[in-house]
């Protein structure tokens, strides 16, 4: 690994994902606790858990992340503006949110920065993060540069590969796209098929502030015992 392998270098980069379908709220606060266990960056969770997950969390270093316009990127601006002002009222720090899919094929790129925008303004004005979700299987490489450039002048603080429910995940040609097409100040997420720790330490060779991770567990089981060696 270029840079030294050390725990806070993997688990500080890790958005531990609780947004599966038929996760309970037993199941939610299981992983919250599990995230303040192993010390990762955030969780990511199912918007109505968010308050949830903010008691949980207080005091812990471990922020409160959820999803905006999840996972189609369909809803309409105000709607996934008034998502966000929510989700902060509730205690989120971090912003997840998905473009407009169908505009971005479609090249409609005006609507595509003011839907961004305007999430980003909602954001910033409250101090919370957005990542912007590509969902990358549906686009060409064109178009995720575009998006890249838009992310920038709308002030956006994440590019994200994809939802972790599209038909792929995160590629290694895709996040040198993404980090290549986008300003220095923009971070870079990977999402989608992080799985075990050789995965991690890829995408974060590639230049991923962060990743999205179900098997966290699993994922810094694993370093401890490398560590160890």
């Amino acid at each position: 690994m270029t840079g030294e392998l050390t725990y806070e270098r993997i688990a500080k980069r890790i958005d531990h994902a609780l947004l599966a379908q038929a996760l309970t709220e037993a199941e939610l606060e299981a992983g919250c606790l599990l995230a303040v266990e192993y010390g990762v960056a955030s969780v990511c969770i199912k918007p109505f858990a968010v308050a949830l997950a903010a008691r949980l969390l207080s005091g812990t270093g471990v922020e409160v992340g959820t999803t905006i316009g999840f996972p189609h990127g369909g809803h309409s601006t105000a709607v996934k503006v008034f998502e966000a002002q929510q989700a902060i009222a509730d205690g989120a720090t971090e912003l997840d949110m998905v473009v407009n899919i169908g505009q971005v094929v479609g090249g409609n790129w005006g609507a595509v920065a003011a839907d961004v925008g305007a999430v980003v303004n909602a954001a910033h004005e409250r101090r919370a993060i957005v990542k912007v979700i590509f969902e990358n299987c549906y686009l060409n490489d064109e178009q995720k540069v575009r998006l890249c450039r838009i992310c920038g002048e709308v002030g956006a603080d994440y590019v994200k590969t994809s939802t972790g429910f599209g038909t792929g995940g995160a590629t290694r040609h895709d996040l040198i796209l993404m980090r290549e097409s986008s300003p220095p100040r923009v971070k870079l997420k990977a999402a989608g098929g992080v799985r075990t720790l050789d995965e991690a330490i890829a995408v974060v060779e590639l230049g991923c502030d962060r990743f999205g991770a179900s098997r966290t567990a699993e994922i810094l089981d694993a370093l401890k015992e490398r560590l160890k060696r």
